[in-house]
């Protein structure tokens, strides 16, 4: 065997002997020596939203679509039974947001880790659509999954979303019969008070807000929406996102009370402080 001299041999032992000094050292494969002894404080991970998805296709169809073609996602679970299979690292992007925004971020393939949860989606029939249902068990499965990696990277409630929550112009999974309130139930999301709710709906019942109200308090809660007063189908679309999610028993994309009262208590914590009043002054 040839005998390794020179800085080639050096950088060989400063490879494989770095508990000699304390240091670990990568980039041996070929790049340079790295010197990891220091990390920031400032740091966190890139990972900052959860995307949940329907698959609109049985498990077979589903596994195919996201391993064999230009859309992926990180996990896929399955129905029966209910597994979670691992399709992409979590420390590289998957392609399953597509066109996205939330709040000041767009693009959330980016920032995001997908879930896709094989379900049918729905069917078209001459008494209207109708929604597949997702089994309890594999509702279970999916909690247990977005609370280990909410807990991992640090997402905080209010960024675990849904696919028709960031892209409400083109997609509408994961459907009204997701069962987002067993999501909040879990802490895994933000849910509005429902008592709070009730109250503030006896006042929009009898004065509905404007329809730009209506648009400045999604924009508020995050959806990319236009606000300028109008109730365009764009506006429309953003509505039905937010009333399946919220009041899945009807989403019309009608800006009713009940909405109201939803996106009141919801995006109230949201809004600025009211500016300080100086006392008043009397004159001697």
């Amino acid at each position: 065997m040839p005998v390794t001299t020179g800085r080639r041999a050096r950088r060989l032992l400063a490879c494989c002997l770095p508990a000699l000094s304390g240091v670990l050292l990568s980039g041996c494969a070929g790049g340079p020596p790295i010197d990891t002894r220091y990390s920031a404080d400032s740091q966190d991970s890139r990972v900052r939203y959860i995307i949940l998805h329907y698959t609109e296709g049985d498990f077979d169809r589903s596994l195919r679509t996201l391993t064999k073609g230009p859309v992926s996602s990180h996990y896929l679970v399955s129905e029966q039974p209910p597994v979670v299979y691992r399709l992409v690292d979590e420390e590289r992007r998957a392609h399953h947001a597509g066109v996205s925004a939330w709040k000041s971020d767009a693009q959330l393939n980016f920032s995001s880790i997908g879930i896709e949860i094989v379900n049918r989606g729905y069917q078209d029939t001459p008494q209207g659509r109708v929604y597949y249902p997702y089994p309890p068990e594999q509702i279970r499965l999916v909690i247990d999954l977005v609370r280990d990696i909410a807990r991992r990277h640090g997402v905080k409630p209010e960024n675990v979303l849904g696919h028709s929550d960031i892209a409400p112009q083109r997609k509408i999974d994961p459907g009204p019969l997701f069962p987002w309130k067993q999501f909040a139930d879990a802490g895994l999301i933000v849910w509005p008070d429902a008592a709070r709710v009730a109250e503030r709906m006896k006042e929009y019942e009898g004065r509905l807000p404007e329809v730009g109200w209506f648009q400045a308090r999604l924009a508020l809660h995050g959806y990319a929406v236009p606000v300028h007063g109008t109730l365009d189908e764009q506006t429309r679309r953003v509505l039905i996102a937010f009333q399946t999610r919220y009041r899945p028993s009807r989403f019309d994309g009608t800006p009713d009370a009940e909405t109201a009262a939803l996106l009141d208590v919801l995006t109230a914590p949201l809004l600025p402080a009211p500016a300080a009043t100086a006392p008043a002054t009397h004159a001697h």
